[in-house]
């Protein structure tokens, strides 16, 4: 069982309750650390886009720790060649199910993201992960602090906006998304099982949402209309070989 690290601790501590759900808006866009998604409904399973550009001062990124709010228990981070992954797992104080009915003792309270080689200040790179979202969420806003570590020095976005406050207004925002009401999905988000685009898996970036053009009756009226194109040709064919009188 691996556990938080003492500069986490340190960082989140003043915010320590107010990181997972708060009620206004989300975080500013001019953030250096944002979080987009490729759906929102509540029940569904969303990926989670977190995108940096910039480094602490100018300083390479080394270390980009996610914070996971309560609600989200369980998460699939996305294997970056850039970086090694580790999930930072907590007990919890009364078992739970998750939507699968399987009983859980603890829950992912962060993911952690490691560069190999550290990311210069001005290069941009994308880190996700798959998280199931609340069933009971829609109307809340999800917040994820990031605690960026750099070579020198670190950058905690985990500013939480009041209420009525601009988070324009926050030096740094904690990325968050707005969850929607729930919709007709599967149990993985899915809304018509489209796939998600080769190229997303490969570059990390998170897709936009697959709407799936498999609709049998498609299917059917393009073969009804190839088979009566196929029977005019043929009588077209047999009026032009008859003898002429």
């Amino acid at each position: 069982m691996l556990h938080t690290h003492r500069s986490w601790l340190r960082t989140m501590g003043a915010v320590a309750g107010g990181a997972a759900l708060v009620a206004t808006g989300v975080g500013s866009a001019s953030a250096h650390v944002t979080v987009t998604t490729d759906r929102a409904a509540a029940g569904s399973t969303a990926l989670l886009a977190f995108s940096l550009a910039h480094g602490c001062a100018g300083s390479s990124t080394t270390k980009v720790a996610i914070k996971v709010p309560k609600g989200i228990n369980s998460v699939a981070p996305t294997v970056n060649a850039g970086w090694t992954v580790t999930k930072v797992s907590t007990k919890l104080s009364t078992p739970i199910q998750d939507q699968h009915g399987t009983t859980l003792t603890e829950r992912v309270d962060q993911v952690v993201y490691t560069a190999k080689t550290p990311l210069a200040d001005g290069y941009r790179d994308v880190l996700t992960v798959s998280v199931p979202l609340p069933e009971d969420g829609a109307g809340q806003v999800l917040a994820f602090p990031v605690v960026q570590t750099c070579v020198k020095g670190e950058t905690a976005w985990v500013d939480l906006p009041a209420d009525g406050q601009d988070p324009d207004e926050l030096e740094a925002p904690a990325p968050a998304i707005t969850v929607t009401a729930a919709e007709g999905t599967d149990e993985h988000g899915s809304a018509g099982g489209g796939a998600v685009p080769k190229e997303a898996t490969e570059t990390g970036e998170a897709p936009a949402a697959v709407v799936s053009t498999n609709r049998p009756g498609l299917g059917v009226a393009g073969l009804v209309a190839g088979l009566a194109g196929l029977a005019m040709g043929a009588m077209a064919l047999l009026r032009g070989r008859r003898p002429s009188a």
